[in-house]
């Protein structure tokens, strides 16, 4: 989506924001603009992102803090380990969250790309 950002941090955004829905558009709009300004360090691939956000305009989510995309990981098995979440401030990419429900299968951002992409 942007050579501004880390290629997984993209790609992730990329698969998870549906080029369908109007507030999702709004928002790939804004990636072009993003920066990481810090990911976790637990090595799960959360992603805390720097925007300025005169350059470009809100999506319609709402005021606050709200989830834009929820989509759940399936592992090649049909298990699920975990999801992953971005979230949005006033309307505003704000960060990627790669969250683990399992304590078997190791949950991260290369395994969110693998696992979010369409089967070929």
């Amino acid at each position: 989506m942007t050579d501004s950002l880390p290629e997984d941090v993209a790609d992730v955004l990329d698969l998870v924001l549906n080029p369908d829905e109007p507030a999702h558009v709004a928002l790939r709009r804004q990636v072009p603009r993003l920066r990481v300004r810090s990911r976790c360090e637990c090595g799960c691939g959360t992603a805390y992102f720097g925007l300025d956000a005169e350059a470009v305009e809100p999506a319609a989510t709402g005021p606050g803090t709200v989830v834009a995309a929820d989509v759940q990981l399936f592992t090649e098995t049909g298990e699920c380990p975990g999801e992953v979440l971005v979230f949005v401030e006033d309307g505003y990419l704000s960060w990627l969250e790669v969250s683990s429900w399992s304590d078997d299968v190791k949950v991260n951002l290369a395994a969110a790309r693998r696992w979010l992409r369409p089967s070929s």
